[in-house]
């Protein structure tokens, strides 16, 4: 059985995937006309470059969830917070970016940022760590104690 912290590590992780996908399904023109204005190389990039961009973060998210959640993977622990520390300073970044989107879309992505900061948190609580660190073996339901 997994340890508490792993649960409100779900639930938590899940809830910042889902705000996510809401803030930018909220504020999809004010974003999609911040990635036309970007170039790279002259050329312009279009719509569906967001949409491949959303659809690869939600699998690589949902494999990340996957893996700690079902699997008690530590390596993908340390990689969801390695992105999540990336993630903290993209969005610390874009408040002093100017062409960054604001307002909703903003306040959207602070709050999903903070749900995922928690969720890391979670991770390295005492319940989950040892958890992880005896790949899901260890704890309430322990599966060796048949053995």
């Amino acid at each position: 059985m997994r340890p508490q912290s792993i649960e409100r590590f779900e639930k938590v992780y899940l809830g910042s995937i889902a705000l996510g996908l809401v803030n930018t399904a909220l504020n999809w023109g004010q974003l999609t006309a911040s990635v036309q204005k970007a170039t790279t190389g002259g050329v312009v990039l279009g719509p569906s470059v967001m949409i491949v961009s959303i659809a690869l973060g939600l699998v690589i998210s949902l494999l990340l969830w996957f893996f700690i959640v079902r699997r008690a993977s530590n390596v993908a622990k340390w990689i969801f917070v390695v992105i999540t520390a990336i993630g903290v300073f993209g969005v610390l970044s874009s408040l002093v970016n100017p062409s960054a989107p604001k307002g909703l879309a903003m306040i959207g992505g602070l709050a999903a940022t903070a749900l995922q900061v928690f969720a890391a948190w979670l991770l390295f609580k005492p319940d989950a760590a040892e958890w992880l660190e005896s790949k899901g073996a260890s704890g309430a339901g322990d599966p060796s104690t048949f053995d």
